[in-house]
């Protein structure tokens, strides 16, 4: 990455992706008859499990795009489109079917894998986030990946934190004010994928940047 902007808009970008405020809710549901030592547990599951899917993409993100023979700038484009419908989804305040299917959906039924799947893979750690991760880490060396690894650490204690204080986060923001910053991630969000697919197309069509 160029400068230190573009950290921390790798930061808001996985934060966006990750979007823990469309978690609440689901986590509260599938919750609602746990103890506080169970919600404990399954916010600790959550967030680890997030951490160790991305923290893999970051590791083998290369290594993958190498062996499917695909440059950086089309998976900028190819990640960015898949952003950019995840933000559609979001504006409306709704998981969307890239993020989780209806399949998935159903699959919250209170089983003990509820901290894995669906709700860690793919409702969070889905191929949003993965591939904004896989994206970041092309674009350096030993300490850029140390940085990106410590942010996807950082945006995980914070998807745990979120967990955690579901409940009261919750009653305070009310599902309007979840609905609100739903939205507002999802605006964010798409800007992020316009700009990654912008990027990407320059790549490949160098003219179009003047070059």
């Amino acid at each position: 990455m160029a400068n230190w902007t573009e950290y921390s808009r790798f930061l808001l970008s996985l934060l966006a992706v990750l979007d823990p405020f469309m978690a609440i809710p689901i986590f509260l549901s599938i919750c609602a008859s746990r103890s506080d030592a169970d919600r404990r547990r399954f916010a600790k599951v959550t967030s680890l499990t997030v951490f160790g899917v991305l923290i893999g993409a970051a590791l083998t993100g290369e290594a993958v795009l190498r062996a499917m023979g695909t440059s950086l700038a089309s998976f900028r484009i190819g990640g960015g489109l898949v952003l950019l419908l995840m933000a559609f989804a979001m504006l409306q305040a709704k998981p969307g079917d890239v993020r989780q299917t209806a399949e998935e959906a159903d699959a919250l039924d209170g089983t003990e894998t509820l901290g894995v799947v669906p709700l860690a893979v793919p409702l969070l750690a889905g191929p949003g986030a993965i591939s904004t991760v896989m994206i970041a880490v092309q674009q350096g060396g030993l300490f850029h990946d140390a940085l990106v690894i410590a942010i996807i650490g950082t945006v995980c204690i914070v998807v745990w934190l979120m967990l955690r204080m579901a409940a009261p986060v919750g009653r305070l923001m009310g599902t309007a004010g979840l609905n609100v910053a739903n939205r507002l991630l999802g605006l964010l969000l798409a800007a992020i994928a316009v700009e990654s697919m912008a990027i990407g197309i320059k790549e490949l069509f160098p003219v179009l940047a003047g070059g």
